[in-house]
């Protein structure tokens, strides 16, 4: 009896490794890592911090394993990365902002300043000639065809504040979970450069067909130096409307490269 209980508990153990052992395949599966590049060597014993282009890389000398620069230095080093890009692409441009207003990496907003997403701000349909008033027994299947001005500003409001909440994490390298003090405004001023519209399209330095989180997401392991994010944060989810909504008015072109 005692060696049929042990054949038994065994049984059921090596049962148990195996259903363990397939749904880690099927979740790898489901959820491929984002691939990294492998940054070429530190020379002089700094950290190599590399754009988002997978290519064009410096060593920050003094810079180490686990430190963070400060705000100037990183700004300091991802426009001395830029140089570089620009002197190796010099039949190339690199867009340094989405309007001719800002041309140049711009500061982290002050809390004091509050959310500016104003640039570009777009136009929305007015209530007057876009909302229809709510009538009585057309709710059921009619949500958007009988929205009341109150719930244009709550929708709207509500938008607004989850792009102003991308935007304050978009130049935050804490928020973005970086460990190098760099932030995506640094090298995307106001978002520029990342073409939000072109998506899905196969990126090189994914080796495959991506979403815009994907690239969010390879940016910040790479040039950032922090971890991906979980496909439902909520960070991610703002970096998303944030990116889209500095493109507004701008025609879908995906695959485009």
């Amino acid at each position: 009896m005692t060696r049929r209980i042990i054949a038994y508990a065994t049984l059921v153990f090596a049962a148990v490794v195996i259903a363990a052992a397939a749904t880690r395949e099927i979740r790898a599966q489901e959820s491929p890592a984002v691939l990294t590049h492998q940054v070429p060597a530190a020379k002089d014993g700094g950290v190599v911090v590399m754009l988002c282009d997978g290519k064009t890389s410096m060593e920050v000398k003094g810079l180490k394993a686990g430190q963070s620069m400060s705000h100037e230095q990183a700004i300091q080093v991802t426009r001395e990365l830029m140089a570089k890009w620009q002197r190796e692409h010099p039949d190339q441009k690199w867009q340094m902002a989405q309007t001719e207003q800002s041309s140049q990496p711009v500061p982290a907003p002050s809390a004091a300043a509050g959310p500016d997403v104003s640039k570009p701000s777009g136009t929305v349909p007015s209530p007057q000639t876009g909302a229809k008033s709510a009538a009585l027994g057309m709710q059921q299947g009619d949500t958007y065809a009988s929205f009341t001005d109150r719930d244009y500003k709550i929708w709207k409001n509500e938008t607004d504040k989850f792009v102003a909440e991308g935007k304050r994490i978009f130049h935050d390298t804490k928020e973005l979970g970086g460990t190098i003090g760099v932030s995506c405004d640094m090298c995307h001023p106001d978002a520029s450069n990342t073409h939000p519209e072109t998506y899905p399209k196969y990126q090189v330095q994914l080796q495959k067909v991506a979403l815009l989180r994907d690239m969010i997401d390879w940016c910040i392991e790479n040039p950032v130096k922090g971890k991906a994010f979980n496909p439902n944060d909520p960070k991610l989810r703002a970096l998303e409307a944030y990116i889209y909504a500095q493109r507004k008015g701008t025609a879908l072109d995906y695959g485009k490269h």
